[in-house]
């Protein structure tokens, strides 16, 4: 049952948080959800038919109505900071193959799992194939591995707003072209190699990981690059945004020295001076400062484990910083427990200089009780106020 209560009422003092926030004038900390259809794919009543991953990698049409209920179910049940009730405009639909598209448009395979997010399986999984994507040069941007498909549903989105379907009596207001970015090219190459074989690379055969990291880093500029020229995007746009999450399983000397380059070139070749922002999931706060100084990134999305308190005090009170209790946290505690979480982080120092949005950290899972969720929005209004 949707949450009953003034959706206009809330929108225009959403409004107001963001516009406070904006300017550095705070009242609130904002708190915010990642969510996607995961959320409501698996056994939830915003998926009446049951649609599994497969069937909405593998069916337009299927994608387009799942993304839609989804945002329907989301729009008027989750309280936080963004707009709720039934969009004015219309409905957003964007090409959502998940974290594994970047590795399929490799010609890695998908793997489809009951109850999963799909994967991918390592390429490059011994030492007679680990060449082999280098050795074959850069895959077409626009019909290599996954690429093909990801066009045709954006072609496939595009007519059906042309052709004025609607959901609800709304029509679609925007269709955001696919894989505008990367997940990184330390975390592509432990997809494309496996983890456990590309991290002991990086030790033991380092001309290889800098040939792979080059690789990755050169064919996701230019894969990048294709798109937006296709779409008539601004090439270099002045602030850039990257991921990396496999940062997490090194060390900062070793992201200095073997990752820090890469990652530079994505900004210098993809986007302006800055500042820029950066999601990083897992254990990776080392490496913020490093991040910061080096890249000129000044706005951090977080995961887990995170000391807030201490992550404040190490990069200052003008850094942004997106954060909050842990996604299994959220799942298997009581309402009583995520408020006592909330202050605690609230608490820590976190929000020195109003540059702080309270999240999950990171990306709400399937089966999270909504108890819990309300128990963050009332607790951010408690406990995240500014005096």
């Amino acid at each position: 049952m949707a949450v009953m209560f003034d959706f206009d009422t809330h929108n225009a003092e959403v409004e107001a948080i963001w516009k406070a926030y904006r300017e550095r004038k705070p009242t609130r900390v904002p708190m915010v959800f990642g969510i996607n259809p995961r959320l409501t794919m698996f056994d939830h009543p915003s998926n009446p038919r049951g649609i599994t991953f497969e069937q909405y990698s593998s069916d337009p049409q299927l994608m387009m109505e799942r993304q839609i209920e989804h945002q329907a179910w989301v729009r008027t049940n989750i309280l936080q900071d963004a707009p709720m009730g039934l969009p004015q405009d219309g409905w957003s639909l964007w090409v959502d193959f998940q974290n594994y598209y970047e590795a399929a448009w490799y010609g890695a395979r998908i793997r489809y799992w009951p109850g999963e997010v799909p994967d991918t399986e390592p390429l490059l999984d011994d030492d007679e194939s680990k060449w082999s994507l280098i050795e074959k040069g850069m895959p077409d941007p626009f019909t290599h591995g996954s690429a093909q498909r990801m066009w045709d549903y954006y072609g496939y989105f595009c007519r059906k707003k042309e052709e004025g379907w609607t959901y609800l009596g709304l029509p679609i207001a925007t269709v955001t072209w696919p894989a505008g970015g990367t997940d990184g090219p330390l975390t592509l190459c432990c997809n494309l190699r496996g983890a456990s074989r590309f991290i002991p690379d990086m030790i033991e055969d380092p001309g290889y990981a800098h040939a792979m990291l080059n690789y990755i880093t050169e064919t996701s500029i230019a894969r990048i690059r294709a798109y937006r020229e296709r779409m008539g995007a601004e090439l270099k746009p002045e602030r850039g945004g990257l991921a990396d999450d496999s940062v997490m399983l090194i060390s900062t000397p070793m992201y200095r020295e073997m990752i820090l380059p890469y990652h530079r070139r994505i900004f210098e070749e993809l986007a302006g001076t800055g500042p820029h922002s950066i999601h990083l999931c897992g254990d990776a706060t080392r490496h913020f400062k490093t991040i910061r100084d080096e890249l000129n990134v000044w706005s951090f999305d977080t995961g887990y484990p995170v000391d807030f308190g201490w992550l404040r005090k190490e990069l200052g009170p003008e850094v942004e910083i997106y954060g909050g209790p842990s996604v299994p946290f959220l799942r298997s505690a009581t309402p009583d427990a995520v408020r006592a979480e909330v202050k605690r982080i609230l608490g820590s120092g976190i929000m020195e200089g109003g540059r702080f949005v309270l999240r999950e950290g990171n990306n709400l899972a399937p089966g999270v009780p909504m108890e819990n969720l309300r128990a963050m929005w009332d607790a951010v209004h408690e406990f995240g106020t500014y005096a």
